[in-house]
């Protein structure tokens, strides 16, 4: 089931992007990629400022996803599924979820690591497209996509 996420799920939605990210910054051999470092109070904060959605099997959150509008376009931000619940439909459903509740959207922006096939896959296959590509440093450049 996904439904908006509230206040009350940000440490739960904490734990399964740490989780989710861990294989992250193992690929890009970083281990303080934003998505490990941030505290449960920001996670409230985007909880109480954006259109977060969460993906539940039961009463556990097994994903989640984050949209903001800026202008006409939602930034797309901190997709995540748990480790054991990957690879079942979870992303896709959220990020579908997330189109349909921000139906005011005329795109959605999006970027992932260069070295990330499964995500880039995932987005392509949802209709993204790349847009350009951002050098961070010489291990990781982002790949920015959006979808009309």
């Amino acid at each position: 089931m996904i439904v908006r996420a509230v206040a009350r799920d940000a440490g739960q939605i904490l734990t399964v992007q740490r989780a989710a990210y861990v294989t992250e910054a193992q690929l890009y051999g970083d281990p303080f990629i934003p998505p490990l470092v941030e505290s449960v109070e920001q996670v409230r904060a985007a909880i109480e400022s954006a259109v977060v959605l969460k993906a539940t099997d039961g009463e556990r959150i097994v994903g989640a996803v984050r949209g903001r509008l800026a202008g006409t376009a939602c930034r797309v931000g901190r997709l995540m599924v748990a480790p054991d619940a990957q690879g079942r439909g979870v992303g896709t459903a959220l990020l579908e979820a997330l189109h349909e509740a921000v139906p005011e959207a005329a795109a959605f922006d999006l970027f992932t690591g260069h070295l990330s096939e499964g995500n880039l896959r995932l987005y392509r296959r949802l209709g993204y497209r790349e847009t350009h590509r951002e050098r961070m440093d010489d291990h990781l450049t982002l790949v920015h996509m959006r979808r009309d």
